[in-house]
């Protein structure tokens, strides 16, 4: 990528990069009812930029719907599009989508990290599912049967030209396979890493799309814009960022993603997303204060949502002077405070109670208990499992890291935060991304659990404690 010269991805390193601007198609404006202004904004912008647009879409306001749009739009303009994210997940979640909209899909990757759902669009599926298959497997049958009889040294000249011969018409037929298998597809879907197969080799894309592109290492972004004309990329930075395993790498630099800096760089190719159709206005409201300008609205539907009536939205149960006091347990476990683990049930029970079993029950009201630290995860999952009175709850209740909640949502989330100790230290509670993620959650009640001398030393989670005390 740094060595490209005169040619379209030089280009585009220099608008991602540089100072050369990115430039756009002058066309009237689509309306699609079906969507609200700011994302019927975002999908405009998409199909009028001729290099970069940027979909940021925060919490609960309908990213995969417009980026689905997006596609489904360019679609009309391009016979192919390559759809891409960085984990495997993230591109079935996508592609799933886009075959519910009637996209024919070609999903590639290795097959056993693919979702049962996506399992039959993948090329291999396809490929052995394809009419010629059949004679290109006896083909190769006869070549594996020619190469034994060769071993044994009968005739050898003879079965070398007819091996040769068999391999040229089991090519053509390859060949013909792909060709067809490609031609039917209009989006060739695929992890950033995956858009290097080798079944790729030489094929170019008018547009990619990268879905969570937030979350996406930078060098991986460029192994698939090698293969395209134009780049979309839709996340949210002021999410989950990406996981980098080496601190050097990081400090170098590999910690900012490719979205982050044509944010930076070229504001002007990016639609905000502005309405959320998942919180009530209270729980999304610190959010939107502190990560988006105060730009975020809720939704009419959702504005006002909740479980009882006169029940506030967004609680902090303080374990202040309660004996909450956290542990070490080692590196990659972080931290365990077993007292607020234990509060922290009793909290879900009394509002289980509250709320009434049987509606509970009937109206299948989901659960989320988050933790930053695996240690505090697991003990809360054991927590569960051993109290009685959560057995006909479980299938409702889900206990997870922060990490393990991304792009998901429930109507009651409970977070322990861990941490309690004299010195205000609050260790990767200090990347404030992740809270973002475990705040916006709940749909219709959130309640904390920590230690507010310890974590209102630090600006932001002051500000949280305070605002929830003004609700």
């Amino acid at each position: 990528m740094i060595k490209a010269k005169d040619n379209r991805l030089a280009e585009l390193r220099e608008i991602f990069h540089g100072n050369r601007k990115a430039e756009t198609f002058s066309f009237g404006f689509t309306r699609f009812p079906w969507l609200n202004h700011t994302q019927e904004e975002a999908v405009n912008k998409v199909m009028h930029a001729k290099d970069v647009a940027i979909v940021h879409g925060p919490p609960g306001t309908g990213k995969t719907t417009t980026l689905v749009e997006a596609i489904y739009e360019t679609l009309h303009r391009e016979n192919q599009v390559m759809v891409c994210a960085q984990s495997n997940m993230a591109v079935d979640w996508i592609s799933e989508k886009l075959v519910n909209r009637g996209v024919p899909v070609l999903r590639i990757g290795n097959p056993t990290r693919v979702n049962d759902k996506m399992l039959s669009f993948t090329y291999e599926r396809r490929f052995e599912s394809h009419p010629d298959y059949p004679q290109l497997w006896s083909i190769r049958k006869a070549i594996r049967e020619l190469y034994s009889r060769a071993r044994k040294g009968a005739e050898r000249e003879n079965i070398r030209l007819k091996i040769n011969s068999l391999k040229d018409r089991a090519m053509e037929l390859e060949i013909r396979i792909n060709e067809s298998l490609f031609g039917e597809a209009r989006v060739i879907a695929c992890t950033l890493v995956s858009s290097a197969n080798r079944i790729l080799t030489g094929r170019k894309f008018g547009t990619l799309f990268i879905d969570e592109a937030a979350q996406a290492l930078e060098p991986a972004c460029w192994i698939a814009i090698r293969k395209a004309d134009r780049v979309v990329l839709a996340g949210d930075h002021c999410q989950l960022p990406p996981t980098i395993k080496c601190m050097e790498a990081a400090r170098g630099g590999l910690d900012q993603t490719l979205m982050q800096e044509i944010v930076r760089n070229k504001p002007e190719t990016v639609s905000l997303l502005k309405v959320q159709y998942r919180m009530n206005d209270e729980i999304m409201r610190f959010s939107s204060e502190w990560f988006y300008h105060g730009e975020l609205k809720s939704a009419p539907e959702v504005k006002y949502r909740g479980i009882l009536d006169y029940d506030t939205p967004i609680e902090w149960v303080n374990t202040e002077g309660m004996d909450c006091n956290e542990e070490f347990v080692g590196e990659s476990f972080g931290r365990i405070n077993k007292a607020e683990a234990a509060l922290s049930i009793s909290q879900l029970t009394a509002y289980i109670n509250k709320i009434g079993k049987e509606r509970f029950l009937e109206e299948r009201i989901d659960v989320g208990l988050i933790s930053p630290y695996k240690a505090q995860v697991q003990y809360l999952r054991q927590l569960v499992k051993r109290d009685a009175f959560f057995k006909p709850y479980r299938h409702l209740i889900t206990v997870n890291t922060v990490d393990g909640f991304q792009g998901q949502e429930r109507d009651v989330i409970l977070i322990s935060l861990v941490r309690a100790n004299e010195d205000g230290q609050i260790g990767f509670l200090n990347d404030l991304r992740r809270m973002n993620v475990a705040i916006t959650r709940a749909r219709m009640k959130l309640i904390i659990l920590g230690d507010a001398s310890t974590l209102t030393k630090h600006p932001f989670y002051k500000k949280l404690h305070e605002y929830i005390l003004s609700l």
